[in-house]
Parts: C-alpha cells; structure tokens; sequence
C-alpha cells in the first residue's frame, strides 16, 4: 500500500513553568494561516482523573498573552560572533528576557543589536572583568544579575575557556554553548555541569536535506540526551525506541498503538537511518582517471619521442654491432632513459657510431629531466586528491553541494545515509567537508562553485537540486543564477544571513528557497537559555504527535504517582526519564515513583501532552481569599 506523503517537522517553544502554549483540541496540522484543521480525532476526548482540576492540578491552561520574563528578574548574558548573536539577542528580547550582549564594537552590527533593546557591553577581548561587568560573579559582594551565559564564538576553543572562567565564577550559571566540534561538545558536562551544548550544523543540515529532496520523509529531533530520527520503519535502523504510528490506513492512522501488526506501515522513533545499498549514479573518477588526467598531452609526445629513439637505437645497434635483437633492445633503451647501463659493445665501434650513441644519450637525458619536470608539474597543477575525487561520466537526477563547510560536512553525512547520489562543490581543499566527501566516497569538484564551468563539471545540467552552502550570501546568490540559467528545471536552496535580502530574492528573481543556519539555531539557544520546553511535530497523515521533554514540578499531581501512570493509550507515551545530574534512562523502569525535578522524555498528542502539562505543574499560590489564583 502507498505510503501516505511525509510532511517537514515544525519546532514550538513553550514555557516549563506556569504559562504555556494553549494547546489546541484538534489533532489536525496547522493551516497557513496558523489555526488548527477541522475534525481532530480526539480533541473531544476528557481529561485523565489525574489531570483534572481537583486537586490542585489547575484548569485550562493560562492563555499565552505574549513574552513571559524570567521569574526571578535575572537576565541573561550574550557573546560571541557576528552573526548568531543578532538571531539569539533578537529572539530573547522578543521573549521578553534582559539581554547583556558583550559584542566587538567593530561588528557590523554593533549599533542594530543596541536598538532591540539589549544592553550592549563593546569590548575586543573577553576577559574575568568584562563578565563581573555583565553580571556573572555568584562571589561578589553585589547580587547576581545573570540567570545565564550564552557563548556563541566561532572558536570552539575560546567558548570552552569562556565556560571555564564563568563556571568558577557562577557555579549555578546556565551556561548554553554553540560548538561546532561535536565529540568535543559531548564532553563538556563533566566539566561544566549544568550545560546545553547545541551544535549549528546538527540543527541545520536537516533542513536543507528537507528542501533539496522536496518530499523528505524524516524528522530529527534532540530528545533525551539523544540526537534520532522518526520516520517509515523501513528507513529506520534497528533497535526501533518505539512505533509512534501506525498508518497503514491512510486515512485514520492509528497514533501510539500498544502493538504493530504491521511493521512496514509503521513510523517509528530510532537512533540513525538504515544503511542503503546505493546505486551510484554519481561516480568517483578515481585512479584510472586520475592516471589520463596526469597523463597529458605533453607526457605522452615526450613518450613517444624517447619510443622512436629506442626504436632506431635498437635497429641501428643490431646493424653496427651486430649482435642479437633483444640485447640490441636492452641497451638501446638503457641508454634512451640514461639507465646507466655499462657495456663495451662499442668500444671497437666506428667513431662515427660512437657520436651516435653519445648524442643518443644526451637525448635521453634531456627527454628524461623533461618528462620528469612535466609530470610533476601535472601533479601540482591538478593535485592528484583533487583529480581522484572528481567525478567520472555524465551524473544524473543528483544533488549538487555547493560549500563545504562544518554545515556542508553534516549534508553530505545525511544525503549518504539515505543513498542519494551527490556531488560536492568546494573551493578549499582543507575544508572539513573534503574529507568527509574523501570518507565516504562522494565526488568533489574543487573550485568556485559560482563559476559555470565547476558546476557543468558537477552536472548541473542533469542535477535534481543544488544546494548553495557556502560562508557568503553573495556567491550563493551568484551560484543559484547560474544553476538556474543552466538548469531551470532544478530545485535551488540557498544559504542566506540578510532576512531582507533573502526574502526579496525569493519574490523578484524566483530562484528557489533561502534559509540561514542562524535563523534555524536561534531559537533552540533562546529556548535552553531561558529553560523552556521544545516540542517537535511529526506528522502522521493528517495527524500529528509532539516529541517534548517535561519536568516534574513540586507538589503537582503527579508527584507520587507510578512512572506508568502517565502512560494514555492512544495519547501519551513516557520514553525515557532523567533523575537528579545523572543521565538518561531509556529503558525506565515503570513502576517506580515519580519524584519532583523528575524530567521525562514523552510522546504524545496535544490533547494528551496538555493533561501532562496539568498534571506536572505545580499548582497555583492561593490570595488572601482563600481562592487559586487565575
């Protein structure tokens, strides 16, 4: 049976506290215009006993009025590069946090991220003074004004000398950092403690993945400490965490069912992609074509200048000397590539036999020095790495990576898992995705990807998609021209930081679409350094589940209650659970108790995720009435 189409994930932020999102009752996808789709499935459905309103565990959720600022008054402190920290100040003002920026005053936008209404810190070197200045020093004699410490430099080396000062400072400090070294990352919470680490070429290579493919039928998420993927059981790899859907009936499918009858109809939750066998229609050039390539013109005249001299030597040395071809062969050719071969076979020879067979090996000196300098010279110009990894034939119906940076490197890793055939685009053989392309085979062109004849020797003529990737918006933009000129027919993604700029392309030149690495991480940075909760949208037909992380606050109703218990069929299901600083655990044990500062991993709908909401909240302080607060 077809499968039903797969739609692109969406991320919502809401709060861990008091005031969230007010979830809809409806199960169906959001329209364009914002509002819910008619007819969900178990929007009707009451609420679980123990998310009621009778014993503390509130009523309808507050509605959400706007930006919530943090409760206890404490800001939160922001430095780093150029371009993150615009995207992150903006999306934490816009939430209503105070923002310390600490920006170089020779940035660029020094001025603009002064006017969003942060205050502004212009210094060159970050130093122990300039944070005691932002308000991190939990040892001072004067309060701590900062709640959190976002560090967004491009330095991986510099954020962790950073984190290190502040955490001496601050023990308790929030400290969020953006790294582009993962397995580095991944070790910063023996050092730091309370860290949310947040890697940019994680967060954003899916999404191009998403636009370069069109009908992308994945959805990653960051969720208990885990980075995985739902999607069609069939694209998973094995351990499936859990079947989140069954949809063998288009129509209705059936969300978090208790069991599968059917496991190639279902979307499941796993660690990484099933390996494909690929069928490479995009090919390496390697060896043998690096060898042509090597091979020159030039090479193959000198070759067969020295085989005619062999040749006549040979003749010329069976007449005079009289001796045997073979021989006549061995010592003509020792003396053509100046071998050195001692012999005295013209020793007696005629004087004029003699000149002979001096000018013939003056020659063979001359040609070998030449052939020499001509292959080397080959080899520089052309960089045999460069010439091995290039591509072989005429590709077709693959997809063109134009920049291949840390953000390229990750797109390349996911196009591979899936077995789209790919080729890269780079003008810097050092770049992080060379190697990567090197390791996993993939065929790169090295030159600028806006020049028409690297992307005709990437076929873009025949090329699916093209990706523009690259550091710089203008050769992007230029890159996506030509493709479009070449090829109009190709879906075209660009990589652009100018909001303004990207979206006027879009709607006078109609290359394609745009997207920008800083818009796409900002919000998952705003949201971990104002400790709120993401949720994660998976469609399932026209239904959908929400992949979130909710703490267990004090004296809520599910405090006490068996970690089972908050199961629903149909509506929730608890993944894994987090107790105290230690880590995830994925296979949690169900009967045990649920303690407050408990944090579980769940999957659910929004109407089941709302009674989780109720029933994890701590209730409202009462007035001097007696009454709940509203």
């Amino acid at each position: 049976m077809r499968r039903p189409r797969w739609g692109r994930s969406v991320t919502f932020f809401g709060s861990n506290g008091a005031n969230t999102e007010n979830p809809p009752a409806s199960e169906e996808p959001a329209d364009s215009n914002g509002t819910a789709g008619p007819g969900g499935a178990d929007g009707g459905k009451p609420p679980r006993r123990w998310g009621g309103g009778g014993n503390g565990g509130g009523g309808k959720p507050p509605e959400g009025g706007g930006p919530t600022p943090s409760a206890d008054g404490r800001g939160v402190v922001v430095c780093g590069s150029d371009r993150p920290m615009l995207r992150v100040v903006t999306e934490l003002v816009s939430s209503g946090e105070h923002v310390t920026a600490i920006v170089n005053p020779d940035s660029r936008h020094y001025e603009r991220i002064g006017e969003l209404g942060a205050q502004v810190i212009g210094v060159r070197v970050l130093s122990e003074a300039v944070l005691r200045r932002a308000g991190i020093d939990a040892a001072g004699d004067s309060a701590v004004s900062a709640r959190a410490l976002v560090l967004l430099d491009a330095d991986d080396v510099r954020n962790v000398h950073t984190a290190l000062t502040a955490r001496d400072m601050d023990p308790d400090l929030r400290i969020i950092i953006q790294m582009v070294n993962p397995r580095l990352g991944g070790q910063l919470h023996e050092l730091l403690g309370d860290c949310v680490v947040i890697s940019g070429p994680s967060l954003a290579a899916p999404a191009f993945v998403a636009d370069a493919l069109e009908d992308d039928e994945l959805t990653w998420v960051d969720l208990g400490g885990r980075r995985m993927v739902a999607g069609p059981a069939d694209l998973i790899r094995e351990p499936h965490l859990t079947v989140l859907a069954d949809t063998t009936s288009s129509a209705t499918p059936e969300l978090l069912p208790a069991e599968s009858h059917d496991p190639t109809g279902d979307i499941v939750l796993g660690t990484g992609v099933r390996p494909v066998w690929r069928t490479r229609d995009v090919r390496r050039a390697g060896w043998l074509m690096a060898t042509r390539d090597v091979i020159d013109r030039r090479v193959r005249t000198i070759v067969a200048v020295m085989a005619g001299l062999v040749i006549v030597g040979t003749a010329l040395t069976h007449w005079i000397a009289n001796i045997d071809w073979i021989r006549a062969l061995y010592l003509a050719a020792g003396a053509v590539t100046s071998a050195g071969i001692e012999d005295d076979t013209f020793s007696n020879a005629s004087p004029g036999a003699k000149i002979a067979a001096v000018v013939v090996q003056l020659t063979g000196i001359v040609l070998m020095a030449l052939l020499t300098a001509v292959i080397v010279d080959s080899l520089i110009g052309a960089r045999l790495s460069r010439v091995i990894g290039g591509v072989r034939g005429r590709p077709r119906n693959h997809v063109i990576v134009c920049g291949l940076g840390t953000v390229g490197a990750r797109v390349l890793e996911i196009l591979s898992e899936r077995g789209i055939a790919v080729v890269g685009v780079e003008h810097d053989e050092d770049a992080p995705g060379v190697q990567t392309a090197h390791r996993l085979r993939i065929p790169v062109i090295i030159g600028d990807s806006s020049n028409e004849e690297t992307l005709r020797s990437a076929g873009v003529e025949r090329c699916k998609s093209m990706l523009a990737i690259t550091n710089g918006d203008i050769t992007n933009l230029e890159t996506a021209m030509v493709v479009h000129e070449l090829n109009p027919d190709a879906r075209i993604t660009m990589r652009m930081f100018d909001h303004d700029l990207a979206q006027r392309v879009e709607r006078q030149l109609g290359l394609g679409h745009s997207r920008s690495v800083s818009m796409l991480v900002a919000p998952a940075i705003a949201a971990a350094a104002a400790n709120r909760r993401t949720q994660t949208t998976v469609p399932a037909g026209r239904r959908v589940l929400l992949l979130t992380e909710v703490t267990v606050e004090p004296n809520s109703v599910a405090v006490g209650k068996r970690l089972g218990e908050l199961d629903e069929a149909n509506g929730l299901r608890v993944l894994a659970r987090l107790e105290g600083g230690g880590s995830w655990d994925w296979s949690p044990g169900f009967e045990k108790t649920v303690e407050p500062g408990t944090r579980i991993a769940v999957a659910g709908t929004r109407s089941g995720l709302a009674r989780l909401l109720l029933a994890t909240r701590a209730p409202h302080r009462t007035g001097a009435s007696g009454r709940m607060d509203p």
